[in-house]
């Protein structure tokens, strides 16, 4: 009797140890997946375009891996001027800027990522990647404006706009820290762009008080504007507050992300 109780102890002491351990198998397979789970999609905010063009710059973004080593993505948001030197020269009573002023603009681009198989170590969305990329930006703003010559005394409403479309290519690398944070950089991105500066008036001056006006924000843009005179012809704005022209375009991005 006492033989039968000891077997039947010693089965069922194998059986629940089997089960724990098979238990153990399964709880230690399921946390190596939930560890390993390739993670496709990346949520990111630009950190590059506030620190140009200001706080009220400011542009999601999404990317999608396809595949292990292709990647999509999207950007958007707002879009603003750099703010305008508020003006009150003593020895410039012509022209002076009033603090009112209203923005708009937005900013919308997109990007086809190839990341690199024979330079990372790892799948997408990490390591270095080439691809090209579109982009489109909008930026308005209303200005007023006090004009004091010998035709024209009193203020004036300037709806100053900026249109910029760009196709070219980027090299950048992407770093994934603690499987969750991702932080990439766009280090390269020439394009070829297309650019329009316009700014209309609400009512009509002579062309002598329209030109002191445009060379007053045309001196202001130079300041304020990156890369303003590299690619805009000013020129043609003194003259006529108006320029379209194409040229080169360069884009440089810092991105900081969450994967899941």
């Amino acid at each position: 009797m006492k033989k039968s109780i000891l077997c039947l102890l010693v089965m069922l002491t194998s059986m629940l140890t089997g089960l724990t351990l098979s238990a153990q198998d399964t709880n230690t397979m399921q946390e190596n997946d939930k560890a390993d789970r390739i993670r496709k999609n990346t949520v990111r905010i630009n950190l590059t375009n506030p620190v140009i063009f200001g706080d009220r710059a400011f542009i999601l973004g999404y990317e999608r891996t396809i595949g292990e080593h292709q990647s999509f993505s999207i950007n958007g948001g707002l879009a603003s001027l750099p703010k305008f030197n508020v003006i009150n020269f003593a020895d410039d009573s012509i022209v002076q800027l009033y603090k009112d002023s209203k923005d708009k603009g937005f900013n919308i681009t997109g990007d086809y990522r190839f990341y690199l198989a024979s330079e990372n170590k790892y799948r997408a969305p990490r390591g270095l990647y080439i691809g090209p990329y579109a982009s489109y930006v909008y930026m308005g703003r209303e200005n007023t404006w006090n004009l004091n010559t010998e035709t024209f005394q009193g203020n004036i409403k300037t709806d100053f706009s900026f249109h910029m479309t760009s196709v070219g290519a980027q090299l950048g690398y992407q770093f994934v820290l603690w499987k969750r944070v991702a932080l990439d950089f766009v280090l390269i991105g020439p394009s070829v762009a297309w650019y329009s500066l316009s700014a209309k008036l609400n009512t009509d001056l002579s062309a002598d008080d329209e030109s002191e006006l445009y060379a007053k924000i045309d001196e202001i843009l130079r300041e304020r504007f990156p890369g303003y005179t590299f690619v805009l012809d000013d020129i043609d704005f003194k003259k006529t507050g108006s320029t379209d022209t194409q040229s080169f375009g360069f884009r440089y991005t810092i991105h900081l992300g969450y994967r899941f």
